[in-house]
């Protein structure tokens, strides 16, 4: 991970085009690559130059699904998925967030997001860090580390389109890591993701908004579509966030690539309007960590 200085530095393109990509999944790999290309393909062609793919989208988000469609990505001969989304990326000139896919790796089954840069070159890999598990009676129980090792890393990466920085999913959930991305210099926060219907109508609008307006930059989620394939029912409703916690875009739950541009001089502005690095208080939050707190 790149170290970054603190003060806000703009990028040198700071304004461009993002294309969130809410696929519907089916069971059929292939079927999958082939909607995901074409998806790329139409947003290059509405000028996007940035493109963030959903949370396990080459495969159903099942436990029955994930070590079945995992890839070797050291083994590009095996790995289909790698390979396309790299080529795509050579190919259009375009900075690919691919999403999230199950990932082989020493035996070990690990969700994945890699980044492709423009010349179609493998830039980073971020391993979800935070795994989610939850019983909600009567509504949903899911065990993701019953599946997956935790990724140990966070991931931050300089692309043609800023520095970017990477969660998935219930990665959002904890604003520490939001915070590091933001001492870190990041511009942008791509978290692929899947909220389960329960959790995203409660939750998936307020953590985003929340991870931006505390951190004063842009956050981009991109989820499947509801009416994919599984027994895991997605929130759907991919969003753009900017730098003072508005919406600047957001789908339904339908299948659809929404496109929005990003203007980084309005962190800038949002930073200079609020300087929120100015006003922390660092000596109490210290202090407070350190010693108990009287009652």
């Amino acid at each position: 991970m790149a170290d970054a200085p603190n003060p806000f530095q703009l990028p040198n393109i700071t304004k461009f085009k993002i294309a969130l990509c809410q696929l519907s999944i089916t069971s059929d790999k292939n079927q999958n690559l082939d909607r995901a290309s074409r998806s790329i393909r139409l947003s290059v062609e509405q000028g996007a130059k940035l493109l963030v793919l959903p949370e396990m989208w080459n495969c159903p988000y099942s436990s029955d699904y994930f070590a079945k469609y995992a890839e070797d990505f050291d083994n590009r001969d095996a790995s289909p998925t790698l390979s396309m989304l790299s080529e795509a990326a050579c190919c259009h000139g375009i900075t690919i967030i691919g999403g999230s896919l199950p990932e082989w790796d020493h035996g070990r089954l690990y969700n994945t997001c890699c980044i492709f840069g423009p010349d179609g070159r493998l830039k980073a890999k971020h391993r979800k860090i935070h795994l989610f598990d939850i019983d909600i009676p009567g509504e949903i129980s899911f065990k993701e580390s019953d599946t997956f090792t935790a990724g140990d890393q966070p991931t931050i990466v300089d692309t043609e389109v800023g520095r970017i920085g990477i969660g998935i999913c219930h990665d959002i959930r904890f604003p520490e890591l939001a915070a590091l991305y933001r001492k870190r210099g990041v511009d942008i926060i791509c978290y692929p993701g899947a909220f389960n219907v329960s959790t995203g109508e409660l939750l998936w609008e307020l953590v985003q908004r929340a991870r931006a307006v505390d951190n004063q930059l842009f956050v981009a989620t991109c989820s499947p579509s509801r009416n994919s394939t599984g027994s895991y029912t997605t929130w759907g409703h991919s969003t753009l966030v900017g730098p003072s916690g508005e919406i600047i875009v957001t789908s339904g739950h339908e299948e659809t690539t929404v496109i929005a541009q990003i203007d980084y001089s309005n962190i800038q502005l949002q930073r200079k309007s609020l300087p929120l690095d100015d006003q922390k208080r660092e000596d109490i939050y210290k202090f407070i960590d350190a010693h108990e707190l009287n009652p």
